[in-house]
């Protein structure tokens, strides 16, 4: 004797949220997902136009689901697209780079008398500027580092107010 066939559950229907964005004309946007309120996060404050990859981003699991977006501009025009889910591959990512150790600057310190009291002294291979000490006194720091001078090089300390020239040898 012959069982009656069972029924197959019938599939679930195929369901993919919808992402609505409406741009002001401000440049920000009011996001909701399937007709729900989206918040920024708190640090933004508001969702940009250059918020747009992060938002699909974030509702599609780092585009692992699909999901419709529909983009309504400030003056009325609209645009609407599927957003395809991606295929992830199984390895891990890369770890990022260790970050190289930072140098320790090395500092050249150049000094000279006779400027006025806080007046603004130009470093002359001109790389910086420094200003005169209540006494009168100047002092650059050079980073040999980056400034990229020579020991047979010379910077001039040029008071701006006095007029004061204070010529160093870097050797």
């Amino acid at each position: 004797m012959r069982k009656p066939l069972a029924h197959a559950a019938a599939p679930a229907p195929v369901s993919m949220p919808l992402i609505r964005l409406a741009v002001h004309d401000d440049g920000t946007m009011r996001a909701t997902v399937d007709g729900e309120p989206l918040a920024p996060p708190v640090a933004e404050g508001a969702w940009r136009r250059g918020s747009f990859a992060r938002i699909v981003d974030q509702v599609t699991a780092e585009r692992m689901i699909p999901a419709r977006v529909e983009v309504t501009e400030a003056d009325g025009s609209t645009f609407t697209d599927i957003i395809t889910a991606t295929a992830r591959k199984n390895t891990p990512a890369p770890a990022p780079p260790e970050p190289e150790p930072a140098d320790a600057p090395r500092l050249l310190e150049v000094t000279g008398d006779g400027f006025v009291p806080g007046e603004d002294i130009a470093v002359c291979h001109i790389i910086r500027h420094t200003d005169a000490a209540p006494t009168g006194t100047a002092r650059a720091l050079i980073d040999l580092a980056c400034d990229h001078v020579d020991p047979g090089d010379e910077v001039v300390l040029v008071g701006r107010v006095s007029g004061t020239f204070v010529v160093r040898s870097l050797s």
